[in-house]
């Protein structure tokens, strides 16, 4: 059993707090202006007594800023709500270790506790842990002796956190501290030691009950009987129920709607029944949690008739059936249908030349619908194939045929409904491709992935940036680069503009793998799109990698459209040229790079000229010397950080 919980509201008498300003005795007592209330009035003149000053001053300095966080200036025009007592406790237990010096800084904020605030703080506490160990401070410090409500709330905190162990050590010592227990704090313990499965515990803690002498009512019965229901327990419940009757406590409604759900449960359809007949003949009238448990039984049963049975006597009584009841008859119905299309398919009624069977889209697609949410679209398959046959299916019953192979990991059996369909000039739904793709990647097979993307592209329908990435990620992680390239190309040409992340790698890859022409093909269509790459990072890669001649027509592709280049990636490259001894492409890149003005100084021009030298290309060596003789103060002059791109068309 189930139980909700909410704060404790509080007694609306006033207190004193040394850490709150006090309110003028003049003022309304409006209930809205206190943060907490205890059962003890305290005189104005009287003045609370103090601890010691090394205790005081530390608990002082320790609540500080809670205390500056509670007279925080707003802004103007905002009144803010002052935070109660309870909600500064919990936040400080939740923000900091559980030691003295925070059980001090409590103490200093509350100097005397009352029952009220103590259940709100175990209420408001964000754990169990915090909600324990407050729990237990306060009573061993003297603070406060909890009362009733307090131990309820401290079970129900551990049941649920199922800290079972605890809630049962503070339950069996309650009587110790001059608490007496009842009937619902068991039920509290029962129902948690149920919910976690602990089911020999849970008769341990009901049986006890007798032996300590607590009233065991219908109340404590349910518990228990929808413990051990759950764990087919059910002869155990037969035998507790007449323990029940023979103690003189009448069972309700809500006992047998426990005790049908537990043998229907297990599987005795006899003994509900025979529990059902005892329950009308008690004068209990069923309600709908009683036919729908009936229903429901019946169905797994497979015995439709009498549910309809049970169904059309709910109606005739005006109970108003759920959605429970009506998703249990539809599921029942389907069943039957199944076994009926069984039999169809096993004897090939549908193809028979005499047979006279006319199938409308409302009574096959359904059907076909189902078979594929379930799990059985091979079978769904052979049922269209035969209605094929006829002429019969329209688009839907193909869309739901490939959403279920995709689901269940065929896609080339999906592909290939496709193709029937496109053969039949059919119409497919992006999501039936969305779903194929998904389902290909899933198998790890980027390449028909590829594939059906191509074929949703081809029908008109325009991808979602995530397939696009998913397809290209996958092929570039299957190491298919010039195919991700490829679908990168029609992304872009789709005018989808994002994952630019992804598009650098394969930038990358293909410059490495040598597809040189094709990598500036990719940039070039970029820029067109309004996409600029970046090429520093690019000219950087090759360079350590040692692909000079793909950063030698990379830069040149810069240099002819005027793209931002840093001055680094122009000494990368010169220097990667002279390292590798191509002293002339060096030459070649340097003049070029002056005459754009790129370049003003180069700490290896120097090394560039007196190679060209000793390889007896002196003419480059003597070009190169009046070029930087007759143009250093203006290249100079001229440097700058960066030279601005200019996009060519």
């Amino acid at each position: 059993m189930a139980f909700i919980s909410i704060p404790k509201p509080y007694q609306l008498q006033p207190r004193v707090y040394p850490t709150i300003r006090r309110i003028s005795i003049s003022y309304s007592l409006n209930p809205l202006h206190f943060f907490t209330t205890t059962q003890d009035s305290v005189p104005p003149n009287l003045v609370p007594e103090t601890p010691p000053a090394e205790a005081e001053n530390l608990s002082n300095a320790l609540a500080q800023e809670d205390k500056e966080k509670l007279n925080q200036r707003v802004r103007p025009g905002k009144h803010r709500n002052p935070e109660k007592v309870e909600d500064i406790i919990c936040r400080m237990m939740a923000s900091r270790a559980w030691t003295t010096r925070l059980q001090n800084s409590i103490r200093a904020l509350v100097p005397e506790f009352d029952h009220s605030l103590v259940y709100n703080v175990l209420h408001g506490a964000k754990t169990s842990d915090h909600a324990l160990q407050f729990f237990r401070w306060v009573e061993r410090a003297g603070l406060i002796h909890h009362d009733r409500e307090a131990h309820m709330k401290i079970i129900e905190i551990l049941g649920r956190a199922s800290k079972l162990n605890h809630a049962r050590c503070i339950l069996l010592d309650m009587p110790k501290k001059g608490v007496e227990w009842d009937e619902d704090m068991f039920v509290v313990l029962i129902d948690s030691y149920g919910q976690a499965g602990i089911v020999q515990e849970a008769v341990k803690i009901f049986r006890k009950m007798e032996e300590l002498g607590v009233e065991r009512t219908v109340k404590s019965y349910d518990a228990f009987f929808k413990v051990i229901m759950r764990r087919g327990r059910y002869l155990m419940a037969k035998r507790y129920f007449n323990k029940m009757l023979s103690e003189g406590i009448e069972p309700t409604r809500h006992t047998y709607n426990l005790l049908l759900w537990g043998f229907f449960l297990s599987l005795r359809l006899e003994t509900a029944n025979r529990f059902y007949e005892d329950m009308k003949s008690r004068g209990i009238s069923p309600d709908v949690v009683t036919y729908n448990t009936l229903i429901n039984g019946y169905y797994r049963f497979k015995k439709m008739e009498e549910a309809e049975k049970l169904f059309v006597e709910m109606k005739a009584k005006n109970i108003e059936p759920t959605v429970i009841s009506y998703t249990t008859m539809i599921k029942g119905y389907f069943d039957q249908a199944i076994k009926l299309l069984d039999k169809l398919l096993e004897k090939q009624i549908i193809l028979r030349p005499e047979s006279s069977i006319e199938m409308e889209a409302s009574a096959y697609n359904p059907m076909i619908q189902y078979l594929c949410d379930h799990g059985q679209t091979e079978k769904a398959e052979i049922f269209l194939r035969q209605l094929m046959k006829k002429g019969i299916p329209d688009h839907a019953a193909f869309n739901s045929l490939i959403c279920g192979h995709a689901k269940e990991g065929n896609p080339d059996s999906a592909f290939e409904i496709i193709k029937i369909m496109g053969r039949r000039e059919l119409s497919r739904d992006a999501d039936v491709y969305k779903l194929l793709i998904e389902s290909y990647l899933r198998k790890g097979e980027p390449a028909d992935a590829k594939t059906a993307l191509d074929s949703m592209i081809a029908d008109g329908h325009l991808p979602d940036s995530l397939v696009f990435r998913s397809v290209m990620e996958s092929l570039f992680e299957d190491g298919r680069v010039q195919t991700a390239s490829r679908v990168m190309k029609t992304m872009i040409e789709k005018g989808v503009k994002e994952h630019m992340d992804l598009v650098a790698k394969i930038l990358e890859a293909l410059f490495l793998r040598g597809h040189v022409e094709e990598a500036l093909g990719r940039i070039e269509l970029l820029m067109q799109s309004g996409c600029t790459p970046n090429f520093d990072s690019l000219l950087s890669v090759l360079c350590e990698k040692e692909k000079t001649i793909a950063a030698v027509k990379l830069l040149g592709f810069c240099l002819d459209r005027d793209c931002n280049i840093g001055f680094s990636s122009y000494d990368k490259v010169l220097d990667a040229l002279l390292a590798a001894g191509k002293t002339l492409n060096a030459y070649s890149v340097l003049c070029k790079i002056m005459e754009k003005g790129g370049i003003s100084n180069w700490s290896s021009l120097d090394d560039l000229i007196k190679s060209l030298n000793q390889e007896g290309n002196t003419k480059q060596a003597d070009i190169l010397t009046r070029m930087i003789l007759k143009g250093g103060e203006a290249v100079s002059g001229s440097k700058k950080g960066k030279k601005q791109a200019t996009i060519a068309s």
